[in-house]
């Protein structure tokens, strides 16, 4: 009587394991720039949440207001997930927003010790706002942000 072989030789299975592997190993960092990205976005939400108020004084005042003043609050309020602080710079202008990252273990490597700065300046009436990084890669950025 013939028993027909069951179940997978070694060199499919081998075969199998090496398909695999070239898959994780492109998958992975693409994986890790996704996430990178998705945490720097945290910085634009928080600082879309400050933009209103600063141009709603500077409307009024002429000046920019800085922590603790017209309607902004202390930075360390404005804290989120991978942020630690959002600054405003009080003055004659530009408005700042400047937003620092939390320590390595919270956030993803790339951006441990980096900040963000959005600067806003009143053209004739119309703020515009441009967003800067120190030393972050282009890789993580939105476009937005130089």
């Amino acid at each position: 009587m013939k028993t027909m072989q069951k179940g997978f030789t070694l060199i499919e299975l081998m075969i199998v394991v090496a398909i695999i592997a070239i898959l994780a190993a492109i998958a992975i960092p693409q994986y890790q720039n996704y996430i990178t990205k998705s945490q720097f976005s945290e910085t634009q939400t928080i600082a879309d949440g400050l933009k209103t108020p600063i141009v709603e004084y500077f409307n009024q005042t002429g000046q920019c207001p800085a922590n603790g003043t017209g309607g902004i609050a202390l930075d360390t309020s404005y804290v989120g997930k991978y942020v630690a602080k959002a600054d405003t710079a009080g003055g004659a202008g530009p408005c700042t927003i400047q937003m620092a990252f939390k320590a390595a273990g919270s956030v993803s490597s790339p951006l441990v010790g980096k900040t963000v700065t959005i600067t806003g300046t009143n053209n004739g009436g119309t703020f515009s706002w441009v967003c800067t990084t120190n030393g972050l890669a282009t890789q993580y950025k939105p476009a937005v942000c130089n």
